[in-house]
C-alpha cells in the first residue's frame, strides 16, 4: 500500500515538474483524497503530508523603527544568483522589506553601512526585475511594491526658499537637491519599470497605484530636485496611459494643483513638468473636444498667465493652449479674448512673451475668428507699439513679418488701420530706438502698399486731428495765460493795499 502511494502522489511532487510552492498543491480526485486519509495512518499518512506541498504564508511587513531596522541590516540576504527560481520571489520581498527602510542623508556619517547596502540592494531589485525569466510583478507581490516605494517616495519636502517674485532668476538660482537621491533615483527607476512593465496587470495593480497614490505623486512635484521631477513627469505620464481607469482624476487632480497655485501661492516648482505631461495629454483627446476639456482650457489653464512667475513655464503652456485652437479653430476667439484680459501693465517681460504667444494663437484662426476679436486686439497691439520699452514695442511690429497675418490684416484693413495708424505715426516721429524707428517704417510701407488711397485717408484724419489738439493746446495755453495775469494782478492790488 505504501509503495502504491508513493508511485501516485510522490513522484509527481519530487520531480522536475513539481507544483509551484507559492499556490496549494492540486487535489488528484476526491477518492484519491479519501484514500490518502482514511486507508493509511500513522507514518504513512505522515509521508502523505511532507510529500505534498504546502500553502506559502505572507511575508509579514515589518515594522519601521530603527530596531527593526537594526535586525533586519544585522544579516545578509542571499543574492539572486544563489537560490533556486522558486525561492526568488520570496526573496524578492524580503529585499522589498529591507529597502523599506530609510535613512537621514543630512548627516553623511550616520549609518554608513546601512545606506551602502541599501543601496547595493536597490540595485540588484532593478536588475532582477530587469530579467526576463517569468513575471516578477504578481499579484503576491504588489503589497509589498508599494510597501517599498510608499516609505522612501513619500516624504515632507523642505521647506521652500522666500523667492522675491519680481525679481528671480532661474538661470541663476540654484535649486536645492534631494540629499537622498542615491537611493531614490533607484527607486523611481523600479517605480517606472513597475508601472511600464507587461507582467504588471493594470486591473490588479489599480488597487494599489490608486487615487491616493497618484494625490501624494503630484505633491511631490513641488520637489526643488529637476532630477526628481523629470522622473515624476515621466512615472505620471506612464501611469496616465495605463491605468485609463485613473485619468479622469489625474485631469481632476492636476487641475487642482493649478487652482491652488494661481489662487493661493504663487510658487510651485513643477507646473512646467505638469503641462508638459498636460501637453502630450491634450494632444491625443478626440474631436469634437467635450466640455469638461473646454472647461479646463478657460478655467486652469488661461488663469495661468495670470502669476508673475509665468516665464518659468510660459512655452509649456502656450504649447497647451496653441493645441487647444489647433483642434478647434473656434476657440481661438475666447482664447484671445482672455489672453488680452490677462495682459500685463507693467511688465514688460511677460508682454514679450505674450505678442510671441499671440502670434502662434493668429496662425490658427480662421478669418471668421479673428474678425470677432479684431478690434479689442489691435487697440492692445497699438500700445505695445508705443512702448517705451523697445523689446515690446519691436515684438509688436515683427508680427507684420507673419505672412498669415498680413493675410488677415489685409482683408480687414478698413477696421485695423485707423487702429493703429496713430501708434505708427507716433513711433516713426518720436520714438527713441533706432530698431523700432526702421521696423516701423517697414510696416507703414506694408498698409501703403496695401491700399494707399485708405492710408491717405487715415494720415488726412490723423492731421486733421493733430491740428484740432495743437488748437486745443494753444487755447488752453491762453487760458493758463490769462489765469496767470488776474491772479499777478490781484497779487500786485493787494500789495497796494
Amino acid at each position: 500500500m505504501l509503495r502504491s502511494m508513493k508511485q501516485k502522489f510522490g513522484s509527481k511532487t519530487t520531480k522536475g515538474n513539481s507544483v509551484p510552492r507559492d499556490e496549494p498543491a492540486p487535489v488528484q480526485n476526491n477518492r484519491q483524497a479519501v484514500a490518502s486519509t482514511s486507508g493509511i495512518s500513522g507514518r504513512a499518512g505522515s509521508l502523505s503530508r511532507n510529500n505534498s506541498l504546502p500553502v506559502r504564508e505572507k511575508i509579514p511587513q515589518p515594522p519601521l523603527d530603527p530596531t527593526s531596522a537594526q535586525q533586519f541590516y544585522a544579516d545578509t540576504l542571499p543574492s539572486f544568483r544563489d537560490v533556486p527560481n522558486s525561492e526568488k520571489q520570496s526573496l524578492f520581498i524580503k529585499k522589498l522589506h529591507l529597502c523599506a527602510f530609510t535613512f537621514d542623508f543630512t548627516d553623511q556619517s550616520k549609518n554608513v553601512r546601512e545606506k551602502e547596502v541599501k543601496r547595493t540592494t536597490l540595485l540588484e531589485l532593478a536588475d532582477y526585475i530587469n530579467q526576463k525569466d517569468g513575471a516578477k510583478f504578481t499579484e503576491s507581490v504588489a503589497e509589498d511594491v508599494i510597501f517599498m516605494l510608499n516609505n522612501n517616495l513619500f516624504r515632507a519636502l523642505p521647506a521652500t526658499k522666500s523667492h522675491d517674485q519680481d525679481n528671480l532668476d532661474p538661470d541663476e538660482e540654484e535649486p536645492t537637491l534631494e540629499p537622498a537621491w542615491p537611493h531614490l533615483q533607484i527607486v523611481y527607476e523600479f517605480l517606472l519599470r513597475y508601472v511600464c512593465a507587461n507582467d504588471t496587470d493594470a486591473k490588479v495593480a489599480k488597487k494599489y497605484v490608486d487615487q491616493s497614490f497618484v494625490v501624494r505623486l503630484l505633491e511631490l512635484f513641488d520637489s526643488e530636485d529637476p532630477r526628481e521631477r523629470d522622473y515624476l513627469k515621466t512615472i505620471l505620464h506612464r501611469i496616465y496611459g495605463k491605468f485609463m481607469v485613473h485619468r479622469p482624476f489625474v485631469r481632476k487632480a492636476i487641475n487642482n494643483v493649478f487652482y491652488r497655485f494661481v489662487f493661493e501661492t504663487e510658487h510651485h516648482n513643477g507646473i512646467a513638468e505638469l503641462l508638459e505631461i498636460l501637453g502630450s495629454i491634450i494632444n491625443g483627446f478626440a474631436l469634437p473636444l467635450k466640455d469638461e476639456h473646454k472647461s479646463f482650457l478657460h478655467k486652469a489653464l488661461m488663469p495661468l498667465h495670470k502669476p508673475k512667475c509665468v516665464g518659468l513655464y510660459h512655452q509649456q503652456l502656450a504649447y497647451c493652449v496653441t493645441q487647444f485652437v489647433d483642434k478647434e479653430p473656434s476657440l481661438a476667439e475666447p482664447v484671445l479674448a482672455q489672453l488680452l484680459k490677462f495682459w500685463p501693465l507693467t511688465n514688460s517681460q511677460k508682454e514679450v512673451l505674450f505678442l510671441g504667444e499671440l502670434e502662434e494663437i493668429l496662425e490658427m484662426t480662421q478669418a471668421t475668428e479673428f474678425a470677432k476679436i479684431m478690434v479689442p486686439l489691435f487697440k492692445q497691439i497699438a500700445k505695445c507699439l508705443n512702448s517705451s520699452h523697445f523689446q515690446v514695442a519691436e515684438r509688436s511690429l515683427f508680427l507684420w513679418n507673419n505672412e498669415y497675418i498680413v493675410t488677415l490684416v489685409a482683408q480687414h484693413r478698413q477696421v485695423i488701420l485707423p487702429v493703429v495708424f496713430n501708434a505708427l505715426e507716433s513711433n516713426a516721429r518720436s520714438h527713441w530706438n533706432p530698431a523700432v524707428h526702421g521696423l516701423t517704417s517697414n510696416v507703414k510701407k506694408v498698409f501703403q502698399d496695401m491700399d494707399l488711397v485708405l492710408w491717405r485717408e487715415c494720415e488726412a484724419h490723423y492731421q486733421q486731428e493733430e491740428a484740432k489738439q495743437r488748437s486745443l493746446r494753444e487755447q488752453r495755453q491762453k487760458q493758463w495765460q490769462q489765469i496767470e495775469k488776474k491772479a499777478a494782478q490781484r497779487q500786485a492790488a493787494m500789495q497796494h493795499f
